[in-house]
């Protein structure tokens, strides 16, 4: 199945239009005529069956046949993590996570940061085409990019981890999650945490977990906590 995507769809919609590069990709690329079906998802996890009415590469409208609802998962995977120095491995973990199953990446400046700038809009345009990519109808929300210390004063549900390489007391990954449980989990940068933003964290209730016995890069270990946590829950 090949899915497309628009946000602006619910379940009173009835037809809607493309917008124009959208169109065009599905006119003049995919070669769509009048009166073939197309599955669309609005990224709430929603399933949209629809049918071509007028095959426009400016405006191609559909009408909609039917929709369907996924179920929505039991808990809310956040991962907060430190963008790296190179962008194609922060990029790639948006794409795994993605096809994982997070539901929610913040970008976090840590104190060893090398990188503080980021593309949030390609970042997004990567997440949605993995979302679109392996049929998946709820689309990951990416969060704004802040600095550890503001992240840490925020409120959150369910469990608290924070993922770093000192050698302290800490347990396994496994050992602390709960089924259906939310969880938040803090992954540093290149550099690991500070110990100045451990002891903070720890401060603000965050439990220190370890994901296994090598040291791992950023975007290895961001995937490995969350496919741990999917695994988990299934």
């Amino acid at each position: 199945m090949q899915l497309f995507f628009n946000p602006n769809i619910n379940e009173t919609t009835e037809s809607f239009s493309f917008d124009k590069e959208e169109s065009r990709h599905i006119i003049k690329v995919l070669r769509k005529k009048d009166s073939d079906i197309l599955h669309v998802t609005n990224g709430f996890g929603l399933l949209f069956e629809t049918q071509i009415t007028l095959a426009s590469d400016n405006k191609c409208t559909v009408e909609v046949l039917s929709i369907k609802n996924a179920e929505k998962p039991k808990f809310h995977l956040h991962l907060a993590v430190a963008p790296t120095k190179m962008n194609d491995r922060f990029e790639w973990f948006l794409e795994k996570a993605t096809e994982i199953g997070i539901q929610e990446i913040t970008p976090i400046f840590c104190d060893r940061s090398e990188r503080k700038v980021i593309n949030r809009e390609r970042f997004e345009k990567i997440i949605l085409s993995a979302m679109k990519q392996c049929n998946e109808t709820f689309l990951p929300k990416l969060n704004e990019a802040i600095s550890f210390k503001e992240f840490i004063k925020q409120q959150k549900n369910g469990l608290q981890l924070i993922a770093h390489c000192e050698e302290t007391d800490k347990k396994s990954l496994k050992e602390v999650l709960k089924p259906n449980e939310d969880v938040t989990i803090l992954i540093g940068p290149e550099g690991d945490f500070s110990e100045k933003e451990i002891a903070l964290a720890l401060e603000n209730n965050y439990k220190p977990v370890t994901l296994g016995n090598t040291r791992l890069r950023t975007e290895t270990a961001a995937v490995v906590a969350c496919h741990s946590v999917v695994f988990f829950n299934e």
